[in-house]
C-alpha cells in the first residue's frame, strides 16, 4: 500500500523517492557525527550542511526546473534565520540571575514561568532569555535531563495559547486563524501537558542527589534570600520591536511593501526592521550583560547552517508526504487520530511549520475548502464552513505541530539553540537518538498519548 502511494506521488509530481537521500543523511550526521567522528563534524558540519542543502536546490532547479518550492523554502528559511539571530542578539545582551536556592520545586517554578512567557515573546524568545539563568541557578547540580524538559517545556509545550508562541500557530493565523482560538481551544490541553511534564519533570529532579551536597558556595546561596537581578534591560526595548516586527506581513496588513512572486506576496519588510533591531542592539548592548552571558555567535552559526541544509533537504520528504496524504485513496482517513499522529510524527522530524502547513491544506482539501482563502480558513477554524468537525481537526494539527515539536533536537527552532547554548556552556547534551530513546520515548512519548487520548480521541474538552 505504501509503495503505491509513493509511486502515485512521484507520478504525480515528477519527484523521484532518492531525493530525501541527502536529507537522511544529514539527519544521519547530526546524530552519529558528534559520536563517532566528533573531530571532523565539529569543523566540517557547516560545509557537509550546507553542500546536501545546495545538492538539493540545484536539482530542483536545473534538473526539475522547479523554481517555486525553493523560492518559497528560501523565504522561509530567511525569515526563519532573521528572527532566530535577532532574538538571540537581544537575549544575549540581557542577563537574568536568581539568587535562589535549586530546588526541584524552584526550577518547576521556572519551566513553569517560561511557558507563560513563551505566549508572548515565542518559544525561542522565552528559551534564549531563560537558558542561561536557568544554567546559571542549576550549577552546582546541572544534568542534562533539566536542559530537555527545559526544551519540552519552554521551547515547545509552553507556547499553545497564542499564535505568538509557536511557528506553526503564527503560520495558521497568518492563514486566516483568529488570533485567540489558541486561548479558546487549546487552554486546557495547555494545562494538561505543562502540569503532566512538570510534575514528571519535579520527580526526576528530586532523584538528583546533587542538590543535598552542602559546597560552600551552596550553603551562602542558601541563606540568601530569594531575588532576581537583571542587567541590560534596554535590550526588551529592541526585543519588543523584533517581535512586534512578526506582525508586519503583506499577507494580512495591506500597504506593507513586499516582493510578488507566483501569486504570493514575500515579505522582507519585517526582515529589515529585525536585522537593523539586532544591529543596534548589539552596538549598545550591557558589556557587563554580554560578558555575564558569556555572548558569542557559534551557537547561532551551527543553529543557521545546519537548518540551511534541513530547510532545502527536507523539500522533497515534505512534497512527497503531502502528495501521498492527499491521494484520493487517503481522504477517508482524514480523520482527528490521523492527523494527530500524522502531524506529530513529521513534526518531530521535520520542521514543524511548514508540516503544519501541509497537513492544513490536506484537511481543507478534504471539504473543497482552500488554505489561501482568508474567509475559509476561518469557517474552518470556527467550525462554520461545510462541517462543525471541521474544528475538531484543526485542534488535532495544533496540539501535535507544536507538541511533537520537542521530539527531536530539530522538531522546532528553538531545540537545537537551547542544545548549542548547553554545550557551550560546558553540559554534555545527549545524541540525536539519544534524546529520543532516553528522553522524548520514556517522558514525552505519554504525555502526548495521555492528550490524544483525553482531547482528540476522547473530545472530552
Amino acid at each position: 500500500m505504501l509503495t503505491n502511494f509513493i509511486l502515485l506521488a512521484q507520478a504525480q509530481h515528477a519527484l523521484p523517492a532518492f531525493l530525501i537521500i541527502p536529507f537522511l543523511i544529514l539527519i544521519g550526521m547530526i546524530a552519529a557525527g558528534p559520536i563517532f567522528f566528533g573531530h571532523f563534524w565539529e569543523h566540517n558540519y557547516k560545509t557537509v550542511a550546507v553542500t546536501l542543502g545546495l545538492t538539493v536546490l540545484a536539482y530542483y532547479l536545473f534538473i526539475l526546473q522547479d523554481y517555486h518550492m525553493p523560492a518559497h523554502t528560501l523565504a522561509e528559511y530567511a525569515s526563519f534565520a532573521i528572527l532566530l539571530s535577532s532574538l538571540y542578539i537581544a537575549a544575549g545582551g540581557i542577563y537574568i540571575n536568581i539568587n535562589a536556592n535549586a530546588t526541584p520545586l524552584m526550577n518547576v517554578a521556572l519551566v513553569a514561568v517560561g511557558a507563560v512567557l513563551a505566549n508572548f515573546v515565542g518559544t525561542t524568545g522565552a528559551s534564549l532569555l531563560l537558558i542561561r539563568p536557568f544554567i546559571r541557578l542549576n550549577v552546582h547540580r546541572i544534568k542534562p535531563y533539566q536542559i530537555i524538559f527545559f526544551i519540552f517545556i519552554v521551547s515547545n509545550a509552553g507556547g499553545l495559547l497564542t499564535p505568538l508562541g509557536d511557528p506553526p500557530l503564527f503560520i495558521g493565523f497568518l492563514k486566516g486563524v483568529p488570533f485567540f482560538w489558541t486561548l479558546q481551544h487549546l487552554f486546557i490541553p495547555w494545562v494538561l501537558t505543562i502540569t503532566l511534564l512538570c510534575l514528571i519533570f519535579f520527580v526526576v529532579d528530586s532523584r538528583n542527589k546533587e542538590a543535598y551536597i552542602p559546597k560552600p558556595e551552596v550553603v551562602a546561596k542558601n541563606r540568601a534570600k530569594t531575588e532576581f537581578y537583571v542587567s541590560g534591560k534596554r535590550n526588551l526595548f529592541w526585543l519588543a520591536i523584533i517581535i512586534g516586527a512578526i506582525f508586519l506581513d503583506p499577507n494580512v496588513i495591506e500597504g506593507l511593501p513586499y516582493i510578488s512572486y507566483d501569486g504570493s506576496k514575500l515579505s522582507f519588510l519585517r526582515e529589515v526592521i529585525q536585522l537593523t533591531a539586532s544591529f543596534f542592539c548589539f552596538r549598545f548592548s550591557s558589556k557587563t550583560a554580554l560578558a555575564g552571558n558569556k555572548f558569542n555567535f557559534h551557537p547561532i552559526l551551527e543553529v543557521v547552517f545546519l537548518f540551511f541544509g534541513i530547510f532545502f533537504t527536507m523539500m522533497p520528504a515534505l512534497q512527497l508526504s503531502a502528495a501521498i496524504a492527499s491521494a484520493p485513496q487517503f481522504s477517508q482517513y482524514i480523520t482527528p487520530n490521523f492527523l494527530y499522529w500524522a502531524t506529530g510524527s513529521l513534526s518531530g522530524f521535520l520542521d514543524n511549520a511548514p508540516t503544519y502547513a501541509n497537513f492544513l491544506s490536506l484537511a481543507m482539501a478534504k471539504y473543497d475548502m482552500a488554505q489561501n482563502s482568508v474567509v475559509e480558513v476561518r469557517q474552518f477554524a470556527t467550525g462554520t464552513g461545510a462541517d462543525p468537525a471541521t474544528l475538531v481537526l484543526l485542534e488535532a494539527i495544533s496540539l501535535a505541530a507544536v507538541l511533537f515539536g520537542a521530539f527531536t533536537y530539530i522538531g522546532n527552532g528553538p531545540n537545537f539553540m537551547v542544545k548549542a547554548i548547553a554545550e557551550s556552556a560546558g553540559i554534555k547534551m545527549p545524541s540525536f537518538f539519544a534524546y529520543i530513546v532516553r528522553y522524548s520515548i520514556p517522558f514525552l512519548l505519554p504525555a502526548l498519548i495521555l492528550i490524544w487520548f483525553l482531547v482528540v480521541h476522547l473530545q472530552l474538552f
